[in-house]
């Protein structure tokens, strides 16, 4: 199998009080506090529809995540029997893409406001889509 490589850059930075991934929460209803997404100027245009209310997903590069690790013991509890990390949501894994489901709570200027936001200061944000609602014809 030929391994194909692509290029993936920033289009942005999360602003939060989570400073290292022992203060952060396993998932974002375990305590997640509301962070900022701040955007860099060339993709501005982008937002140009979100407003407060709205509900993303949110996809992050985990760049403090290891890549070597395969297995993890669910949770970091290491008397669980050790699975493959594609049937977790631990940061650790080959390529280290985060998913978040947020909601925005505010837009100002370059910066979106979320709640609920697992991802710690400084995670480099790739892309923000649409939750799309039940009626396939939204968004």
């Amino acid at each position: 199998m030929t391994v194909t490589r692509f290029e993936v850059r920033a289009i942005g930075r999360v602003e939060s009080a989570l400073a290292d991934l022992d203060s952060a929460p396993r998932q974002a209803d375990e305590g997640a506090p509301e962070a900022w997404l701040v955007f860099e100027p060339d993709v501005l245009e982008a937002m140009r529809s979100l407003r407060p209310g709205d509900e993303i997903l949110v996809l992050t590069w985990l760049d403090r995540a290891r890549r070597d690790l395969l297995t993890v013991h669910p949770r970091g509890d290491a008397s669980r029997p050790a699975e493959g990390v594609f049937s977790t949501r631990a940061p650790h894994r080959p390529n280290p893409i985060g998913l978040h489901r947020a909601q925005v709570t505010a837009v100002d200027g370059p910066r979106l406001r979320v709640s609920h936001l697992e991802a710690i200061d400084g995670t480099p944000i790739l892309d923000v889509k649409p939750v799309l609602s039940e009626d396939i014809g939204q968004r």
